[in-house]
């Protein structure tokens, strides 16, 4: 026994040292030429730094898990070596649209005659970080598509600049026509996309479907696959619908605002006071704030009076963009109907967003190979492969300053499928 613990031991200081050899080779092959190898990206305009190209590193062998190429990026990632370029940068690129559409490749996006017919629909509800819009953007970009920004009006002038520049480029891409000052999980994020979806349905464009995002979304399929998937429901929504369980006590009260010296504040603060019930006897689900719907429920949702009673009611609740979709597609008669008494449509569920909640993994989901943010999980570049084969539509959250890897693989990646099916 005493010489089985011995090898189990032996073993286990081998491994460690194996391991320890590795890292230190991999460091050196990363930062050896880091002096020489200042290759920007080829999108260079914001002088945005494509770590893969300067350390190196093969996304197809991330995806495979090559230890060596993961060994790379997790040296990247220890020394911090990804500085983004500031709001102010980019609000003065888009100064020169010709030369940012071109330079960032805007001018050689094309959908095919497949995706024309369908085109899609987008609200961007962001506040910060106007690099990673801009990247997101693009990844999401058709010409034929229809794309609305709206800005917290708490933002910073830079960033405001940024977006505003955005829209000036790109004539498909427009700023919502009424701004509110976001608060975490109060209405004014609902308010937001409320805002962007009627601005939309004016739009010329007659988009088939509308998808909400923020700024730390990002696409995991081609717009084409997104294109045949939805086309696919035929009608039908995609969107979480859960029974609400202790979630009830989130319109059972209602919560303030605001202060005494009418201060916002930090979030939606729940009092004594009992809230009546929801209008026309509407039976309440709750769900993700991020969805799918079909043109024809946005309709719904813009003229219906049950829908603005809803939404007045919802006013003081704690964080009614995760109630107000899941129950307003169960209501009866809706376009895309989901039946009260149908099973709960959970994360795993609805394919829009592929978010990694903490106390899941493990039992659902593989652990973080990121970091976790109020209990979600900022993804890694462990999560590529992942993120890729799951058969989501978009992935939440990514953030370049916690994994800049993975989105430099992600756009890679999408692009690849991308050129690969113009060949055929």
């Amino acid at each position: 026994m005493r010489r089985l613990w011995l090898q189990r031991i032996l073993t286990k200081v081998i491994a460690f040292f194996i391991i320890l050899i590795l890292l230190v080779y991999v460091s050196t092959i990363v930062f050896s030429n880091e002096d020489h190898l200042n290759t920007l990206g080829s999108t260079g305009m914001f002088e945005r730094r494509r770590l893969t190209v300067k350390y190196g590193i093969n996304c197809s062998a991330v995806y495979n898990m090559e230890p060596l190429e993961v060994g790379k990026c997790l040296v990247v990632r220890k020394n911090k070596k990804y500085v983004g370029p500031p709001d102010k940068n980019i609000a003065n690129a888009t100064s020169d649209c010709d030369r940012f559409v071109v330079s960032e490749g805007f001018d050689a996006i094309q959908g095919s005659e497949f995706e024309r017919e369908f085109p899609l629909a987008y609200s961007l509800v962001v506040h910060k970080n106007a690099d990673l819009v801009e990247r997101l953007l693009r990844a999401i970009y058709m010409p034929h598509n229809v794309y609305c920004i709206h800005y917290d009006q708490k933002s910073s002038d830079d960033f405001k600049s940024a977006m505003q520049g955005l829209t000036r480029c790109l004539p498909n891409v427009f700023i919502a026509s009424k701004l509110e000052r976001v608060q975490y999980a109060g209405i004014s994020r609902l308010k937001a996309d409320l805002n962007c979806l009627s601005d939309l349905m004016e739009s010329e464009v007659k988009w088939k479907y509308f998808i909400n995002l923020c700024g730390q979304d990002f696409p995991l399929r081609t717009n084409a696959e997104l294109v045949s998937d939805l086309k696919m429901l035929k009608g039908k929504n995609m969107m979480e619908s859960k029974r609400p369980g202790e979630k009830k006590q989130r319109w059972s009260f209602h919560h303030a605002l605001k202060n005494n010296k009418a201060e916002y504040h930090e979030y939606p603060v729940r009092t004594s006071e009992e809230k009546p019930p929801p209008p026309h006897n509407i039976e309440m689900f709750v769900g993700s704030a991020y969805f799918t719907l079909s043109r024809e429920f946005a309709l719904f949702v813009q003229w219906s009076p049950l829908d603005k009673d809803f939404l007045n009611w919802s006013e003081d609740t704690y964080s009614p963009d995760e109630h107000f979709w899941a129950t307003l597609v169960r209501v009866t008669g809706v376009p895309g109907e989901v039946m009260r008494s149908d099973p709960d449509i959970t994360e795993l569920t609805s394919k829009t967003r592929l978010v990694k909640w903490k106390n899941l993994e493990k039992n659902l989901y593989p652990p973080c190979t990121g970091e976790h943010i109020r209990s979600v999980c900022v993804y890694g570049v462990g999560e590529l492969r992942w993120l890729l084969n799951y058969g989501h539509w978009f992935a939440n959250k990514v953030d370049p300053n916690i994994d800049p890897i993975l989105i430099e693989c992600l756009e890679e990646k999408l692009l690849g499928k991308l050129l690969m099916s113009k060949k055929k």
